[in-house]
């Protein structure tokens, strides 16, 4: 049995190639609830045990500025109703949803309006799920600034794999500082930053620990907990095992380059929102499926 008919069958009573065209309801944005920071290991450490996941997923439009030691001029500007912002904008969604209807073949359409993802075949709709897009909001923090949107347009598959391990973004940090109305300041491999009270906080090979007063052993840092000193939310180098976080995009990602991706989420709860940095978030049983049967180089159309 060819792997597209194999999908049909999986999901004939799924979806209707009338499906595609569903009414687009409001978006709406869910944001976390700020957890409590707790002391973990004595004085001279605090951790905020808040799960790095919550923001996962996503690269995003950043302008460039330096966010070290920056505690105030930050904002996170939210859109809670989703409507075009311009004519440029509304004619922009329409010149990419046409694409998307005029498509032939075997591709992936998503509706980020209507938060639905299409697996099409010619004029078969094949497979239909619900996905979470992102939350059209902007993040600013010191003299930098982040734009969470879901692209449109039309990418194709470059990648896949199964397990990914996500490097969580510059903005992560920035948005936990403000939520915390912490300093953010960037660890540089090598680099040795002594604090207040004596203790020196620097990286060891692929780890980042602290030193304390008076004692010579690395003492590594707790893995997915953020590192905080004196007020600060200190963000680690990239490829140490405190930037890197297994299970937050689920089991399996499909790239779709720049950062975007189609993935999964331990958070099922936040399907079929605009919560997202940018990315496209699916159910485990619907990003398996395109795992297993849909090709790298297959199109993407976003509208």
């Amino acid at each position: 049995m060819s792997v597209r008919l194999s999908l049909l069958l999986l999901a004939f009573a799924a979806a209707t190639a009338s499906a595609q065209r569903s009414t687009a309801p409001a978006d709406t944005v869910a944001i976390a609830q700020t957890d409590s920071v707790r002391p973990s290991g004595g004085n001279w450490l605090v951790a905020l045990l808040k799960k790095i996941a919550r923001r996962s997923d996503d690269s995003v439009a950043t302008s460039d500025g330096d966010v070290d030691n920056a505690s105030e001029s930050a904002s996170l500007a939210v859109t809670t109703r989703r409507v075009f912002t311009s004519r440029r904008d509304s004619l922009a969604y329409e010149s990419a949803r046409t694409t998307a209807d005029r498509a032939t073949g075997y591709r992936v359409v998503v509706d980020i309006f209507a938060h639905q993802l299409y697996v099409i075949d010619g004029g078969d709709t094949l497979y239909a799920a619900p996905v979470a897009t992102a939350m059209n909001a902007t993040l600013t923090y010191g003299k930098k600034s982040w734009r969470f949107e879901t692209p449109r347009g039309v990418r194709k598959v470059l990648s896949k794999d199964k397990d990914p391990i996500w490097t969580p973004p510059e903005w992560n940090y920035a948005e936990v500082a403000l939520e915390h109305q912490l300093k953010l300041r960037t660890l540089q491999r090598g680099q040795t930053i002594r604090l207040q009270d004596g203790t020196r906080l620097t990286t060891r090979g692929d780890e980042v620990g602290i030193i304390a007063p008076g004692e010579k052993e690395f003492v590594p840092l707790v893995l997915d907990e953020y590192i905080v000193f004196d007020n600060t939310i200190f963000m680690p180098p990239g490829g140490t095992k405190q930037r890197s976080i297994q299970g937050e995009l689920g089991h399996f990602r499909l790239a779709l380059g720049d950062g975007y991706q189609l993935h999964g989420t331990p958070y099922a709860s936040s399907i079929g929102a605009a919560v997202t940095h940018g990315c496209i978030r699916l159910r485990d049983e619907d990003i398996e499926l395109l795992y297993d049967n849909v090709p790298v180089g297959t199109r993407v159309y976003l509208y």
